[in-house]
């Protein structure tokens, strides 16, 4: 899906550098998945699971 951002330039620059992701769209994904994932993983901490301490 194409689609027209407004972002801060310096902050795509300093991921692009942190994770060494050559592209703009690639370290836009990443972070978009980064996101989801740490919220998916918030969510399991929330139910005391046993298994909480793994994540």
């Amino acid at each position: 899906m194409r689609t027209t951002l407004d972002l801060p330039e310096y902050l795509l620059i300093e991921a692009m550098k942190v994770t060494e992701i050559k592209t703009k769209t690639k370290v836009i994904i990443t972070a978009l998945e980064e996101l989801i994932r740490k919220s998916k993983i918030s969510e399991i901490k929330q139910y005391n699971s046993p298994f909480a301490h793994l994540i």
